[in-house]
């Protein structure tokens, strides 16, 4: 599944930046080319940015990549006796 994944991530990115260049070299007369183009380069950033982030989620789960730094949050408990 992750190889699919990792498939959609590369061909949205190619997407955002194939129809962001259309978009901005796109001529001022034609807007619909240019708003099409737009919409589709958002779109491809959009599910370029969820499927790196479904990646980044699976390598730290596996152990492939070392989990963020998380702020250590148990001395609230202690100032304030509830759970954060």
């Amino acid at each position: 599944m992750m190889k699919i994944i990792a498939i959609i991530n590369v061909v949205a990115w190619s997407g955002f930046w194939a129809f962001g260049y259309l978009a901005f070299s796109a001529s001022v007369k034609s807007e619909g080319q240019m708003t099409t183009a737009a919409i589709c380069a958002a779109i491809g950033a959009g599910i370029g940015i969820w499927t790196y982030l479904q990646l980044v989620r699976h390598a730290e789960a596996t152990g492939y990549a070392k989990r963020a730094n998380r702020a250590d949050l148990s001395h609230l408990e202690e100032q304030y006796g509830e759970s954060v």
